[in-house]
């Protein structure tokens, strides 16, 4: 097996003793390339980085939480004090090479909206397929987070969580953004 190919985390697990036990296999972020392979630029070298899950979304009787694997439950401690998470998941449903390959869409997913970048979009599709999501934090309880506004589907895998902080994730100055946004009032597409 080709260590850079993707290895998309497993969605199965196994009731042991009363605990939920994962079995996960690590993320590969198959578009950097090992240590030994040039950049697409043909500069220096791109390191290769290996991605687990902490946990998975979890959606069932219009209710959604994160499911941290038990080892990381130490980690909540003091979560259930901040108000909002900013959730990194992996959009594991779009993990192909070719969804991985596309550098450029129209822009949620409407074709009056101009050819854009990845970068510059909310794309599922991209070269990493790490999405963000803000959402609100309703109750904490062992290894268990309930959320508010996210848009993965169950079982999505989570790779990290980190509080938002007003005062450092908030723009100092104005912004712009362009007007297919789907924050601009009229926007095109979904």
């Amino acid at each position: 097996m080709n260590p850079h190919s993707p290895i998309p985390v497993s969605h199965h697990s196994t009731k042991a003793m009363g605990l939920l036990a994962f079995v996960a296999a690590p993320l590969v972020c198959a578009s950097a390339p090992g240590p030994s392979a040039p950049s697409a630029g043909g500069n220096a070298p791109q390191p290769s980085f290996t991605v687990s899950a902490i946990g998975r979304i979890e959606k069932q009787a219009g209710t959604t939480q994160i499911r941290l694997d038990p080892r990381y439950r130490k980690g909540l401690l003091g979560i259930g004090q901040w108000s909002h998470l900013w959730v990194l998941y992996w959009f594991d449903r779009n993990d192909t090479p070719e969804n991985r390959a596309m550098l450029q869409i129209r822009p949620r997913g409407n074709p009056e909206n101009p050819v854009t970048g990845v970068f510059a979009t909310r794309s599922p599709v991209r070269p990493n397929l790490i999405a963000l999501s803000l959402c609100r934090v309703r109750s904490v309880q062992g290894d268990v987070i309930e959320i508010e506004g996210i848009d993965a589907f169950d079982r999505t895998p989570v790779l990290d969580l980190k509080p938002y902080a007003k005062v450092l994730d908030s723009p100092k100055t104005e912004w712009s953004e362009p007007e297919w946004s789907p924050t601009k009032d009229g926007a095109k597409g979904r």
